[in-house]
């Protein structure tokens, strides 16, 4: 059910994604990217993070992935998540399946701070980071502007229990998903296989 994603589930996501756009304020985005524009969001980030789907009787119904908040290399060890899910995989556990996977890779490649970056007014997903461990730290009033309201931007976060100083920047997730195989042991690894 949770698989690593591939181009060609390009425009499944972008049909779960397109209502956050169009008609939310989830995302800061005005208009859906264009598949090409996706495809290529995909691959850039997976160059160093991962992007997970979750897949049922053949159809894609959710998806997370991680990306790098900040630029600077004093930064290096955050990064950022995000999940989106259709409406019917909503309320079924399947966030948090996706979401157990995600920050197991991000921790074993050498992440020490995972944020969450959240409109005010989707307070689901304020209420889901919580539930799954993430704090609420900063609260940015007005920082954005959709659909005719300003709105609020929130930083959730979860550290990593490390406590050494790190020696060296976080690997690409390749080296920790090799394969099939090793994303297999992982689901195995926290029961979701």
């Amino acid at each position: 059910m949770i698989r690593k994603a591939t181009v060609a589930d390009v425009p499944a996501m972008l049909e779960i994604y397109a209502p956050h756009v169009l008609t939310t304020t989830n995302s800061f985005e005005y208009e859906v990217p264009s598949v090409e524009t996706f495809t290529e969001r995909l691959t850039a980030y997976t160059q160093q993070f991962p992007w997970l789907v979750w897949e049922e009787d053949g159809c894609v119904k959710g998806y997370a992935y991680a990306s790098l908040p900040f630029s600077r290399p004093g930064y290096r060890w955050c990064c950022e998540v995000s999940i989106y899910l259709a409406p019917e995989a909503q309320r079924k556990g399947i966030g948090r399946k996706l979401y157990a996977v995600l920050e197991y890779i991000l921790w074993q490649q050498g992440y020490r701070t995972i944020y969450s970056v959240v409109t005010g007014a989707n307070t689901g997903s304020v209420a889901f980071h919580q539930k799954v461990g993430y704090t609420l730290f900063a609260t940015f009033p007005n920082c954005g502007y959709k659909l005719g309201r300003n709105l609020d931007v929130i930083w959730l976060q979860k550290q990593s229990d490390a406590v050494e100083m790190p020696t060296r920047f976080p690997v690409p997730w390749t080296c920790i998903v090799e394969n099939d195989g090793k994303l297999r042991d992982i689901l195995a690894i926290l029961s979701l296989s």
